[in-house]
């Protein structure tokens, strides 16, 4: 009987890799790269670099590695299998810090910046760690050390496991929107994403049906995208249940 997708995915961590595997004859009868687990997540890391997150599917990847979509298979089950590699893969570079009940609060924002950070170098993959099951170990080890901060700083159990959740969709919706704009911005030389100056110019030529957005336009403007970014985890983080008074 043929193994299941969650066999294949198991036994994929329990490969014997002593023996390197020969390589494939190309077409012109030169030789190419094997593929691997490896070739397979860097060439996928390497097409969203280069096109995107939208541009990678099943069928592009196979391309890209001159195979045909099913030799992909044998490597990753499916396209939530690839997703939960590249996002463990982005996740296994992230410095977790010995929790510090003195300091547990910038330990948090530090690796949601890491996180972010990760995200960020490839244009709107953190699409791919949206209503993803946390299964992947590198994934998980991230958790666990945002787990182990929120606690050391006196965060409640539950509020702690729910704040991860939080935080966490947070910083892929940030990324996304992030990747978007700059997507935008690079594919409309006219600026479809409007800078500061002009959104003043905007909000001052508003109808008087606008007294606030007039009158507060460089409140609403001000800050750079990393500002608004560390204010908003700031009123997350903040809001938290804690048991006990920092030390």
């Amino acid at each position: 009987m043929a193994p299941t997708p969650h066999e294949r995915r198991a036994a994929r961590h329990q490969l014997d890799t002593s023996n390197a595997p020969k390589a494939r004859r190309g077409p012109s009868g030169g030789n190419k790269q094997p593929i691997t687990v490896d070739a397979v997540v860097a060439t996928a890391f390497d097409l969203v670099r280069r096109e995107g997150y939208e541009a990678l599917t099943m069928r592009r990847l196979a391309t890209a590695l001159e195979t045909g979509p099913s030799s992909l298979y044998a490597h990753v089950v499916n396209k939530e299998d690839l997703d939960e590699l590249l996002i463990g893969r982005l996740c296994a570079a992230i410095e977790l810090p010995e929790p510090d009940p003195a300091n547990w609060r910038q330990q948090i924002v530090d690796v949601c910046r890491q996180l972010r950070d990760q995200y960020l170098r490839y244009p709107g993959i953190s699409q791919a760690a949206f209503a993803a099951a946390p299964s992947n170990l590198d994934t998980l080890r991230v958790a666990e050390g945002m787990l182990a901060i929120l606690l050391a700083g006196g965060v409640e159990a539950q509020a702690a496991a729910w704040a991860i959740d939080s935080l966490v969709l947070y910083v892929n919706a940030y990324s996304l929107e992030v990747s978007l704009a700059e997507r935008r911005t690079g594919h409309r030389p006219e600026g479809w994403v409007v800078g500061r100056d002009e959104l003043l110019r905007r909000f001052a030529a508003l109808p008087d049906t606008f007294p606030q957005t007039k009158r507060y336009a460089p409140e609403l403007t001000a800050g750079t995208v990393d500002d608004r970014f560390t204010f908003t985890l700031g009123l997350m983080i903040d809001g938290l249940p804690v048991s006990r008074a920092d030390p």
